[in-house]
């Protein structure tokens, strides 16, 4: 039996799983903590709030609570590459993180089919407009993403394997209205009051933008639940 730990930067992110392989809540001291058994293997998710330090944190949480074998980043990301669409999978091969100058390898999944292979760069901001996205696009990079290189350096840290898998929640093509870095507080962690007193700067584009981001926030989860949950992580 395989001790599988899936970590996100949200609750939200996991719903799509939680509703194919149910399980239990932990009571553990992060956002969100529930443990499920897929076929022989126990199975391990945990989300602390977004950037690489919080993910950190769910890592070592989850590592002095169980013998862990394998560690998968896993949630949403923004598309570079503009072929790639709303709910598409992207599993890396490899993560960069640019602002500590590491690289990360990621295993790679065998004998899955219906997702992207490529680089990720995992940078501790949103990125906001679709200059940035084309910026980033041009080191080769197929997505964006804001925890990976936290998760893949513990789990370096660790001696373990590492695996990411992302689903895509915007485009290429398509930036945001509100400031989603200026509503992070010091620990990194997305408040949410200030969020809406961002939008009412411009109530009348940010709201929508908020509504269509939750749709596209459910519809993702969905979409990586269930390729999740047709996945064998070999350990």
């Amino acid at each position: 039996m395989a001790t599988i730990l899936l970590v996100a930067a949200e609750a939200m992110e996991f719903a799509g799983l939680v509703r194919r392989i149910g399980g239990e809540r932990l009571d553990w001291p992060i956002d969100f903590a529930r443990r499920a058994r897929r076929g022989g293997d126990l199975w391990l998710m945990a989300a602390n709030g977004a950037g690489p330090r919080r993910a950190a944190e769910a890592v070592q949480v989850a590592a002095g609570r169980e013998k862990l074998d394998l560690v998968v980043s896993v949630g949403y990301c923004g598309g570079l590459d503009p072929a790639l669409k709303l709910g598409q999978i992207v599993a890396a091969d490899r993560v960069e993180g640019p602002e500590t100058g590491e690289v990360f390898s990621a295993r790679g999944l065998t004998g899955v089919q219906r997702r992207l292979r490529g680089s990720i760069i995992s940078i501790d901001r949103f990125v906001q407009t679709v200059e940035e996205k084309r910026r980033l696009r041009a080191s080769g990079v197929v997505a964006v993403e804001m925890e990976a290189a936290g998760v893949a350096r513990e789990a370096r840290l660790l001696g373990l394997p590492f695996e990411c898998v992302r689903v895509v929640t915007d485009e290429a093509e398509e930036g945001f209205i509100i400031d989603y870095n200026a509503a992070r507080d010091a620990s990194g962690r997305i408040r949410k009051g200030r969020v809406i007193c961002l939008a009412l700067g411009r109530p009348w584009r940010a709201f929508p933008e908020l509504l269509g981001f939750y749709r596209r926030g459910r519809l993702a989860s969905k979409a990586l639940g269930e390729f999740l949950a047709d996945c064998q992580f070999s350990v």
